[in-house]
C-alpha cells in the first residue's frame, strides 16, 4: 500500500513537472519523422497480465516487425530525435502514466515481451509475482545492453543465453531487497548513471 501511495504521488508530481518538457519532445518526434508521438508495446506485467507500455517513438513507423530487440548504437530503424531521447533514456519517461495507471512502479523488473517471458524457468518467473517497474538494478548495469548486442555475431541468442538470465538474476535480488529505501537507492543511482 506504501509503495503504491508512493507511485502515484512521484508519477503525478513527475507529470505535472514534466508536462511542457513532454509537450516539447512531442513536437519534435513529430517534426523527425511521421508517425505517432508515443510507441505503444504489449508487455507482461505482475500475474502475467498484459499491459501497453508507453515508450517517445524513436524508431520508424513499424521497425519492430524487424526484430524486438535493439542492436547496437546505429540501429537504422532509430530515428534522428530517437538517437538523442534514448541516449538520456527520455524516451522511457512517458512510463510515469503506466506508473499512475497502476500497470508499473517506478522501481521495479522492467517488463518483457511475451516471447522472452515464455522462456522463463520456474525461479525467474518469480520477477511477475511484483509490479514491473522503470528502473532497476539490471537497467542500471545492462544500461550499455543496444552497444553489447551490437557487437554479438548472434543478437538473439546473447540475449536469451546470457543478458537475460543475468537481468533476472539482478531481479530477483531486487525482489529480495525491496522496501522504499532500496527504491529510493535505485532512482537515485539510476539518475547518476544517466547524468554519468
Amino acid at each position: 500500500m506504501l509503495k503504491r501511495i508512493f507511485d502515484i504521488f512521484f508519477s503525478l508530481i513527475g507529470l505535472l513537472i514534466l508536462l511542457p518538457f513532454f509537450i516539447i519532445i512531442a513536437l519534435m518526434v513529430m517534426i523527425d519523422s511521421s508517425g505517432g508521438i508515443f510507441y505503444k508495446q504489449e508487455r507482461v506485467g505482475k500475474d502475467s497480465r498484459i499491459f501497453l507500455l508507453f515508450k517517445f517513438r524513436s524508431m520508424r513507423t513499424n521497425a519492430d516487425k524487424n526484430g524486438l530487440l535493439t542492436i547496437g548504437g546505429r540501429d537504422s530503424r532509430i530515428t534522428r530525435m530517437g538517437y538523442f531521447i534514448r541516449k538520456y533514456k527520455i524516451d522511457e519517461l512517458p512510463q510515469l502514466i503506466n506508473v499512475l495507471l497502476g500497470d508499473m512502479s517506478l522501481v521495479g523488473p522492467r517488463p518483457e515481451v511475451q516471447r522472452y517471458v515464455n522462456l522463463y524457468n520456474n525461479e525467474q518467473k518469480k520477477v511477475l509475482t511484483v509490479k514491473p517497474g522503470i528502473t532497476d538494478y539490471a537497467s542500471i548495469e545492462y544500461s550499455n545492453e543496444n552497444e553489447l548486442l551490437g557487437k554479438a555475431e548472434n543478437p538473439e541468442q546473447v540475449y536469451i543465453n546470457e543478458i537475460m538470465p543475468a537481468k533476472l538474476k539482478l531481479n530477483l535480488k531486487y525482489i529480495a531487497e525491496q522496501g522504499i529505501v532500496t527504491d529510493f537507492k535505485i532512482i537515485l543511482k539510476t539518475i547518476a548513471k544517466i547524468l554519468k
